[in-house]
């Protein structure tokens, strides 16, 4: 026993030694430091500011022993380019929405945001218990990368335009900044959409590149001063009802990582998720009354418009799904849970 114990004092005293003499202590040598690019600048309110929070929370979780750094879009690598840069290991994580890699697998979009989708507690609930992660995870494994929902918002308004949209004929034609699935029903309407980073917005509708613009919610919206090139701000969003965000990983350094730090940040990222929707649940009637002040005009789409987004929607999905696989597993399993659900839906919320 004795003899055990001495060997052990030399082998720490020898590894003590060999981390003072390359200049790293043992508490640095343990340390755990990642880059973390987000999609959105930490200026704005909700989804720029809980990624820059999520640093601290794994700071002080972590007691330091992990350290997960927040960059801005472009710090690192290109704004929009964070699938490809965290999968090649340009960059350790990144922060953004599952949607913006609809370009390389059209099927994540379903974890975003659905048009004429559910609410956040039905969402999530697919998601975390209906089969949803299950899809979510094998899609991004085949490709190196793990991720994990790490934020979620109050649902988003429907758009900015220059002039009134009184039908929907006066769609036909426009250029608009449009995310995710409900860019494939507007281009159905004859809208030319394009998906542009949230900093490349505002000068592309100034400068007319754009004619109209959908990004976020009013406090978002308001952070980046649509309001001063466009008033008619329309609602509800029914592409967005609820908008999740997500911390993509490099697979190998998530497996790397000890079963702790795994731990602390699957809890940060559920500090996040409840942090993001209160807030931004708080957050919206203060800045719609900041937008009225600055001549910002409010409207709602009329019935018989949101039914034919509505129908344009349900082809989109169809077609889809008629061609890609992986968009019809995931289709499936989203409508086979909200087909479950319902019963609890229509018994349990008032309209």
């Amino acid at each position: 026993m004795w003899f055990t114990r001495i060997l052990r004092g030399i082998a720490i005293t020898g590894f003590a030694s060999a981390a003072l003499s390359s200049g790293v202590s043992v508490d640095a040598a343990e340390r755990v430091k990642w880059k973390m690019q987000s999609a959105f600048p930490s200026h704005l309110s909700v989804t720029g500011e809980v990624a820059a929070r999520f640093e601290g929370l794994i700071e002080s979780m972590s007691g330091g022993t992990l350290q997960i750094k927040f960059y801005a879009p472009g710090a690192l690598v290109p704004a929009m380019e964070g699938f490809d840069s965290v999968k090649v290991g340009s960059i350790d994580a990144w922060w953004g929405t599952a949607g913006f890699h609809a370009g390389k697998i059209p099927a994540l979009s379903w974890f975003s945001a659905v048009p004429f989708g559910p609410r956040t507690g039905e969402y999530l609930a697919w998601m975390n218990y209906g089969g949803g992660d299950q899809i979510y995870d094998e899609l991004y494994a085949s490709h190196g990368l793990k991720a994990l929902h790490c934020s979620v918002i109050a649902p988003e308004a429907s758009g900015w335009f220059r002039e009134e949209i009184k039908t929907v004929a006066d769609l036909k034609g426009l250029k608009m900044r449009f995310f995710g699935l409900g860019a494939r029903v507007m281009a159905k309407l004859g809208v030319s959409t394009q998906l542009l980073a949230p900093a490349d917005i505002y000068p592309a509708l100034e400068r007319g590149v754009i004619d109209a613009a959908e990004y976020s919610m009013p406090s978002n919206d308001l952070d980046l001063g649509f309001y001063q090139v466009a008033k008619h701000y329309y609602f509800p969003g029914w592409h967005q009802q609820s908008s999740v965000g997500e911390l993509l990983m490099n697979a190998a350094k998530w497996e790397a990582l000890s079963d702790q730090h795994k731990a602390i940040i699957k809890a940060a990222c559920g500090d996040s998720l409840n942090w993001s929707f209160v807030r931004s649940e708080a957050m919206q009637y203060k800045a719609m009354l900041k937008l009225k002040e600055k001549g910002v005009i409010f409207h709602r789409w009329a019935d018989d418009v949101l039914k034919t987004f509505e129908e344009k929607w349900q082809e989109v999905a169809e077609e889809q799904a008629a061609i890609d696989p992986l968009f019809k597993r995931v289709y499936e399993s989203y409508s086979a849970f909200r087909k479950q659900y319902a019963v609890w839906r229509e018994h349990g919320y008032l309209d």
